[in-house]
């Protein structure tokens, strides 16, 4: 039923009430429901209306994108409708309501902008159509499914540091070849000794033909091998700055695959928990970040601990050289000492394994806030909590694992200059 029927009824109140009595009500109600059963019949069916969604391309979070929806009039009618193309409320669906005219074999386009709030594939919902008459007092609708899926790929806001990185690199690989060796560079040229240079780079053979002091210069290897292991278990779920500590990680993952790759070295990606859910690499990709984004993003973390003499046995069938490992995870004290360090001297007796973590920037502010009897006492429990985790750097450290650690925010820029120092070192 309609406004214009509930109108109509209001109206037929008026004759009721200048000849009162149960013959005039009868009289106008039967009027009511005569005029309301005759425009039911008129109203053209919803289901002669074609239905097909076509949705934008693919989206990074927090980039607008839109969703054509398509209808067509299969019916030699006219049709007056009312079209609802529902979303999810992540989806950001601005507009979902709109109204047509449409001839006998006619369509029309709807297009719903959007701009989601939320990483993966959103799924649209049902679309609703409204049909009614000329007469407008009764309208039919129908609900029909209609498939059509935006995918969201991460934000990967840390691109914007990976101009000042890629230029630490460039001037690394080119300009100024590295003076220490390591099994991850190559002799690159000789050059006069200067003040200040490792005694240690001096090429005595070439120096006594030259009747000068020459010094070797070595240059970081490329088609190195880096392994990225990224935590999805229970433990990344957990709220931290703006998202959570998986989307941390996951734009720590992005950013070191750009540079690494980009650098020449071959990037392997790995998101485990209990099981392993997601395997990308940058062998034979003409763009590993994008291929990443895609391969992650219906991946969210589950409520699982994480299996990691799995994830062992999967970092060692991926690379069989030697390759730089890097753990994406939480530097809590039972997966630390129960499973990773259990698992650790596997890894570190063929690669080079680095541990990464985010740090809730929310301790060091309960732990400076001091001002009464409550707060000190939660700034005790976060003290002891950030002395925990350094107590666990220093076992890393003992067992010959570099870590780094920071906020959400910094931990990919982070990673990444670590990523670099030891290029520069011929530590790959």
């Amino acid at each position: 039923m309609t406004t214009r029927l509930l109108l109509l009824a209001l109206l037929g109140l008026v004759p009721v009430m200048l000849v009162p009595g149960w013959t005039s009500a009868l009289i106008v109600a039967g009027i009511i429901a005569i005029a309301a059963v005759v425009d039911f019949f008129l109203v053209p069916p919803p289901r002669l209306v074609s239905l097909q969604r076509t949705p934008g391309p693919m989206v990074r979070l927090g980039d607008p994108t839109d969703c054509t929806l398509t209808l067509v009039n299969d019916s030699p009618r006219r049709l007056r409708i009312a079209v609802r193309d529902a979303w999810s409320p992540s989806a950001g669906a601005k507009s979902t309501r709109s109204s047509f005219v449409l001839s006998a074999g006619a369509d029309a386009q709807v297009v719903t902008e959007l701009l989601p709030v939320r990483r993966g594939a959103l799924e649209a919902d049902k679309v609703t159509i409204r049909s009614r008459s000329p007469l407008g007092l009764i309208a039919r609708q129908k609900s029909v499914d209609v498939p059509a899926v935006v995918r969201v790929l991460p934000p990967f806001v840390s691109r914007r540091e990976l101009p000042s990185k890629t230029q630490k690199l460039r001037e690394l690989d080119g300009r100024s070849a590295v003076m220490i060796r390591g099994m991850g560079t190559e002799f690159d040229s000789l050059r006069d000794y200067v003040d200040g240079d490792d005694v240690r780079s001096i090429d005595w053979r070439a120096s006594a033909r030259a009747q000068d002091l020459v010094v070797k210069t070595w240059r970081p290897e490329r088609d190195r091998r880096v392994v990225i292991v990224v935590d999805s278990s229970r433990l990344s779920a957990r709220r931290c700055g703006g998202g959570t500590v998986f989307d941390a990680a996951l734009e720590s993952a992005l950013l070191l695959t750009a540079l690494a790759s980009g650098a020449g070295d071959r990037v392997d990606v790995v998101v485990a928990d209990a099981r392993i859910r997601a395997i990308a690499s940058s062998h034979r990709s003409k763009d590993p970040v994008h291929d990443l984004s895609v391969a992650l993003t219906t991946v969210h973390p589950e409520l699982y601990d994480a299996d990691w003499e799995q994830i062992s046995s999967t970092v060692l069938s991926t690379s069989r050289q030697h390759a730089l490992v890097v753990l994406v995870t939480a530097l809590d004290e039972g997966s630390v000492s129960d499973e990773i360090l259990p698992v650790l001297p596997t890894l570190m007796a063929r690669h080079r394994v680095v541990l990464a973590s985010v740090e809730d920037p929310g301790l060091a502010e309960l732990a400076a806030d001091r001002d009464g009897t409550d707060e000190i006492f939660t700034a005790a429990a976060a003290e002891a909590e950030l002395l925990r985790a350094k107590s666990l750097q220093t076992r890393l450290r003992g067992a010959g694992v570099q870590s780094v650690a920071a906020g959400p925010d910094d931990l990919p820029g982070a990673l990444a200059d670590l990523y670099i120092d030891l290029k520069a070192t011929g530590k790959l």
